[in-house]
């Protein structure tokens, strides 16, 4: 997020941490029902530059990297060699390079991680973070984005990217878009936008990621999936190519798609209490041993929280699953806007 940026956005009284504006409920419940749109300042970016990047991430993350077009971006993982993914991230080009966009409090890791691969190829990783205003717009299905975003934004499929003046548009999917704007027309786009959408922070935004059941990984998730347990080989999240090669992990990845069988998805829930990611969870089918743990939280605009959760199938469809505890909190599940296999 550009410093320019963070400057006239707290002259409009966003929060330091920038969960709101000032009113975490009144910004859920606008996100539910109308135009938003939110600085996403806890996302940073990666740009890998150089003759080889597309090879180079091509080969070590969980998607077809090659194929990304400058009209296009793409989900990927990166995963270890258990196939435990260490990062999820958007992908997409910026002219000759790549840009990927992960939580910004893990970047410092990832990008250590990737720089440790480079060895004698012809790429350079930088924390590109301040050079792109990130911004996040949604508008329900039955509004029409067109009148802010433009007829050739709005018309984007899922995953589809457009440029625009001073950045890109990328379409997530049927109610969210994601801009990344440069540092001299970040402040007059997010103007625009704000005259025909809400503005609300981190907490509206991380609640429609999780409507939308798009996963994160963070710290205290890192290692603890593979991509299929986050349903990234599903059409909806689509960042899993089982046609392109070999890459860190790719065996147990592939190997768990064919040979054997999808024990644990994620779910989208409701809750009473804030939980942690991480937090594990529990169900009568597996006594003490969890089955599953917390993915991410966010407040929700019914009251209390939603959080996607990593469970198992047999749980999940025996409906009573506890939160932290043999004895926790029992999760609600909330239906998701795509189907799980």
């Amino acid at each position: 997020m550009t410093q320019e940026l963070n400057a006239l956005l707290a002259t409009h009284g966003l929060a330091a941490d920038g969960s709101s504006f000032g009113s975490h409920i009144d910004e859920l419940v606008a996100a539910r029902d109308e135009a938003v749109v939110a600085p996403l300042s806890d996302l940073g970016l990666i740009r890998a530059s150089g003759a080889d990047a597309p090879d180079f991430l091509h080969n070590l993350l969980t998607n077809d990297i090659k194929g990304i077009t400058p009209g296009g971006a793409r989900f990927a993982g990166l995963c270890t060699a258990k196939g435990r993914l260490l990062a999820v991230f958007l992908i997409w080009r910026d002219g000759d390079d790549l840009l990927l966009m992960l939580p910004r409090a893990i970047l410092p890791a990832i990008l250590k991680k990737l720089s440790m691969y480079v060895l004698r190829s012809k790429v350079k990783l930088t924390d590109a973070t301040a050079e792109r205003a990130l911004i996040g717009y949604s508008v329900p299905a039955a509004v029409s984005p067109a009148p802010t975003l433009g007829g050739a934004a709005a018309a984007l499929v899922r995953f589809g990217g457009v440029a625009i003046e001073g950045g890109q548009v990328i379409r997530l999917d049927d109610t969210r878009w994601l801009l990344a704007l440069d540092a001299a027309t970040a402040g007059s786009h997010w103007q625009q936008l704000a005259h025909s959408a809400r503005p609300v922070g981190l907490a509206a935004w991380q609640w429609l990621e999780i409507r939308a059941g798009q996963p994160r990984v963070v710290e205290p998730t890192q290692e603890a999936f593979v991509p299929q347990m986050l349903n990234m080989e599903l059409p909806a999240v689509a960042g899993v190519s089982f046609s392109k090669g070999c890459y860190p992990g790719q065996e147990i990845v592939a190997r768990t798609q064919y040979l054997g069988k999808i024990k644990r998805r994620t779910y989208r829930a409701a809750l009473a209490a804030a939980v942690a990611p991480g937090t594990q969870v529990y169900a009568p089918e597996t006594g003490d041993q969890h089955c599953g743990a917390v993915v991410s939280v966010a407040p929700s605009p019914a009251g209390g929280f939603e959080c996607l959760v990593c469970v198992q199938i047999g749980a999940m469809e025996g409906g009573e699953v506890h939160v932290g505890a043999v004895d926790g909190e029992r999760l609600e599940f909330l239906p998701l806007p795509y189907e799980i296999a």
